[in-house]
């Protein structure tokens, strides 16, 4: 019996409490309702405390409460972990207040936003490179503040994403054993990063692309193709002389230099 009478107590009281909120909302007391969406706000309620702000934001634009306002209005939105409606407020609030009190954690948080939108590497990487790009943003703008060594750890980690989202498209040319455009996306992931963490994996898989290249061209386009692959031998041994593919690189290379020499291919190879 007392369960239910306590039950029946909470019920009324949130039925009060919503009933008192739509009366604010439809309030014309803009003091009101700035000072409860303020309260709303401290208590962590922040979807009732942006549905307050957006209609009182308007009527202060004007005043010396407007900074403060619309960055509780950013803040109400990361807390609630909407990163893409709070990174276009943070965005915003950048080009309305850029000296402000909060322009320096504004520059940062923008960045951050896009930092938590970063998907896996499979996927499209648009936030990773809008985040990087804030980041860099953040750090040329104020160099000497304290999270400029978080943004450059985190710029690190965004582009080895970025390198592993690289390696992913050129290998899945490899593996549809498309080795033509195998070539192209892996000498043009090389090309754009040179540290690469994926940089041995690439080079095997272009000297391989080119060997197996060469195997299924034409006899008119063999030679020349083969020799392709000796030269991207020699590069790939420079840099890695003691790489983990030795065995299979040292299979090409003896395959590719018999073809050189005598012009017969190796009976082995598929």
């Amino acid at each position: 019996m007392r369960l239910r009478l306590l039950i029946v107590l909470i019920f009324l009281v949130l039925l009060s409490s919503c009933g008192e909120y739509d009366k604010l909302l439809k309030s014309t007391d803009y003091e009101l309702k700035k000072a409860k969406a303020k309260e709303y706000f401290d208590e962590g309620l922040y979807v009732k405390t942006t549905e307050l702000l957006t209609q009182i934001l308007p009527r202060f634009r004007a005043t010396d409460e407007a900074e403060d306002l619309n960055w509780m209005n950013c803040q109400a939105y990361y807390g609630m972990k909407d990163y893409i409606m709070a990174g276009s407020y943070y965005k915003s609030f950048i080009d309305q207040f850029p000296f402000g009190k909060h322009a320096e954690e504004a520059n940062y948080m923008a960045a951050i936003c896009d930092y938590n939108l970063s998907p896996r590497p499979e996927l499209d990487q648009e936030s990773t490179r809008n985040a990087i790009e804030g980041f860099n943003i953040f750090i040329n703008r104020f160099p000497n503040s304290i999270k400029v060594a978080d943004s450059k750890e985190k710029i690190r980690e965004l582009q080895d994403k970025l390198s592993e989202k690289s390696y992913l498209n050129a290998k899945l040319y490899y593996d549809m054993k498309q080795y033509k455009a195998a070539i192209v996306a892996l000498t043009n992931s090389l090309k754009e990063d040179a540290n690469s963490r994926y940089r041995e994996q690439m080079m095997y898989l272009k000297l391989n692309s080119l060997f197996l290249y060469a195997e299924l061209s034409m006899p008119a386009k063999q030679k020349e193709r083969y020799q392709a692959t000796l030269d991207d031998y020699f590069s790939f041994m420079e840099e890695f002389p003691k790489s983990s593919y030795e065995k299979d690189v040292s299979s090409i290379f003896q395959k590719t230099n018999k073809y050189l020499k005598t012009g017969i291919r190796d009976s082995g190879v598929k």
